[in-house]
């Protein structure tokens, strides 16, 4: 590669041709591509990507209570998101490809305002099976917004994807956050928790319009029957794969046990869902200014690095003093969760057209969500053994290890 401009504005160029031909008015760029509608709209449903997990967190104990529900069913419901986000997840490249991916996100917004809406009419059951109809709708979503920038945004996929990142980073702050404080004003955590449907529902309004503009401009991401091409044999798509699942699986940790930790060591409720929803928020300005940038390089494998160094700081301060720092801890694994937006972009930039992308997303995503949905059972299995924290944190930082390793590797510049 000659510059990191090629880097970015090569697969731009493949897209532009196979949108032109697509076009009426052949021989240039479609008007309709990267409107600011559909910037909206993708910031819309960014913000409802993470609220269905982080705002449990915070009240998993109410829920427990009033339920009459053993640890066993909430280390279920914590690890249920990312096993769904992998099935789903899998799925994503192929439903799109046969109704189209502007409805497939439009049902699957329908899927998570309708889960979000329904888990808190009953009892414990119904929590777990409505959580997973929401989870499968994240599950597309994830899979499919990048395939959406790369398809209406492709000279501007790092900034495209950061700016995503961001809302989704900031709906996962959100969740966290505001959720413990409107249990009181609310009645209980069912009303607390059924808010977030009415912001889902916001965002599938938006959606739909925006979909509709944009439908030439999706059609080249679709493949024909017979021609998908299987990325089960590439190395590096099981590298990136690997780096998105090491990530995933300590984003789940954190957003699932963090808030415990800090209760167990002496923080207040309320403080602890404060600091899990700063760890989120934190990875606002990596996503806006560092994954943008990382994307006009050449290589993206030191921004990956150096995020992966901080991370690993924050995570022995928690696991040697939690309650010592906790907000600088927090700060430090918030910077280091900051992969996830390094993890969307290589995605991106690994592949050359719409189409790998949404095959390379479909497996990272897919495979890469198997992999993080061990890491909240497993941290609360290795607590439970050891009877204290250092142990899992143990598991934690060598998984950590392994992702900086990936993230190294998948951040040269390299494609599918």
């Amino acid at each position: 590669m000659s510059s990191p401009k090629h880097d970015i504005d090569a697969p731009a160029a493949g897209l532009a041709t196979a949108a032109d031909a697509a076009s009426p008015a052949s021989g240039r760029a479609p008007t309709i591509a990267g409107g600011a509608l559909l910037a909206v709209a993708v910031i819309l449903t960014a913000l409802n990507l993470r609220p269905a997990v982080t705002s449990v967190a915070p009240l998993l104990g109410d829920m427990r209570t009033d339920l009459g529900v053993t640890a066993t069913w909430a280390g279920l419901l914590t690890t249920l998101p990312a096993l769904c986000f992998a099935a789903a997840g899998l799925a994503a490249p192929w439903l799109s490809s046969r109704i189209g991916l502007g409805r497939t996100v439009s049902a699957a917004m329908v899927a998570l305002t309708v889960g979000l809406a329904v888990r808190v009419v009953d009892g414990a059951h119904l929590v777990i099976g409505a959580t997973l109809v929401a989870c499968a709708g994240i599950a597309l979503v994830n899979v499919l917004i990048p395939v959406v920038i790369k398809g209406s945004f492709p000279t501007r996929v790092g900034l495209m994807t950061g700016i995503y990142t961001a809302a989704l980073q900031g709906g996962g702050a959100l969740g966290s956050a505001v959720t413990p404080g409107l249990e009181e004003p609310l009645g209980g955590w069912r009303s607390a928790l059924a808010i977030w449907a009415v912001v889902a529902f916001v965002a599938f309004v938006v959606w739909v319009p925006a979909a509709r503009r944009h439908r030439s401009a999706w059609t080249p991401v679709t493949m024909p029957r017979g021609q998908r091409r299987s990325l089960l044999r590439n190395p590096l798509a099981w590298t990136v794969t690997l780096f998105f699942g090491c990530q995933a699986f300590m984003a789940y940790i954190v957003m699932g046990w963090l808030p415990e930790v800090f209760i167990d060591n002496g923080v207040d409720k309320m403080d602890a869902g404060l600091l899990v929803g700063l760890t989120s928020l934190i990875g606002v300005p990596v996503a806006l200014v560092i994954a943008p940038l990382a994307a006009r390089r050449t290589s993206q494998s030191g921004a990956i690095a150096g995020l992966g160094v901080l991370g690993v700081a924050g995570a022995i301060g928690l696991m040697v003093a939690p309650a010592a720092h906790p907000v600088l801890w927090s700060v430090l694994i918030g910077a280091g969760m900051g992969a996830f937006a390094m993890a969307l972009t290589v995605i991106a930039l690994r592949a050359r057209t719409p189409t790998d992308t949404a095959q390379l997303s479909g497996m990272a995503q897919g495979l890469g969500y198997l992999i993080a949905g061990t890491g909240p059972f497993l941290f609360g299995l290795l607590h439970d053994v050891s009877h204290g924290w250092t142990v899992p944190w143990l598991m934690f930082l060598a998984v950590y290890l392994v992702q900086i390793a990936a993230g190294v590797l998948a951040g040269r510049p390299r494609f599918v």
